[in-house]
């Protein structure tokens, strides 16, 4: 009787955790298509007007479970502002507000998590965080200058970072565009094969 209740446990176990991930993966494919609508809507699109012409979609990898990562949350709480470079003059200032802590294919990794010092404008954006990064795709299948992914301040001490979610900065797609440039301690010695690729020329 043990036996099967343990069996049982199992099973449900299994279910629980095949239905989040089967949520994520759906997750990450709207993010996607809503990524492609914004692109193809010439109303909210931020390509070149040439380029727009012939848009026939963002590519992007193959969706993949092992780039949803749980990751160990780590607040910073003395880190101090710091003006972080762009893509021009512009220097917005951030503060690093944690550390993400997480392991893909056998090898730890540590991304840095940083939030703007000025407020944002649009509601809904006071819990933001803001994950810049390199990888070894970049400049070799995604953006050469790094990619973002979007998250929001965890209520415990771990936080999901999907990377299917990754998408480009502006500057991958105009240069009239000024862009947050990761920093080196965000560059992963792996190839992050999630998100957008690059778009080309830019």
């Amino acid at each position: 009787m043990k036996g099967f209740q343990i069996f049982c446990c199992f099973i449900l176990i299994s279910v629980s955790i095949s239905a989040q991930n089967n949520s994520a993966i759906s997750e990450s494919k709207a993010e996607q298509l809503k990524l492609n609508e914004e692109f193809s809507n010439p109303e909210t699109t931020i390509l070149e007007p040439e380029d727009f012409e012939k848009f026939a979609g963002l590519e992007f990898y193959p969706i993949e479970e092992k780039f949803i990562v749980t990751a160990k949350f780590v607040r910073t709480p003395n880190e101090k502002p710091f003006l972080m470079p762009t893509t021009t003059s512009r220097t917005p200032e951030y503060v690093k507000y944690g550390e993400a802590h997480f392991n893909i294919d056998g090898k730890d990794f540590v991304l840095n998590l940083f939030k703007n010092v000025m407020p944002y404008d649009e509601p809904g954006y006071e819990d933001y965080l803001f994950l810049p990064f390199t990888d070894l795709t970049s400049g070799n299948g995604s953006y050469g200058g790094g990619r973002y992914v979007d998250l929001r301040i965890p209520e415990g001490n771990s936080i999901v970072i999907d990377f299917n979610k990754a998408y480009n900065p502006y500057c991958a797609y105009s240069a009239r565009y000024s862009c947050p440039i990761p920093p080196k301690e965000n560059d992963l010695l792996i190839r992050i094969e999630a998100g957008v690729k690059d778009f080309g020329k830019h």
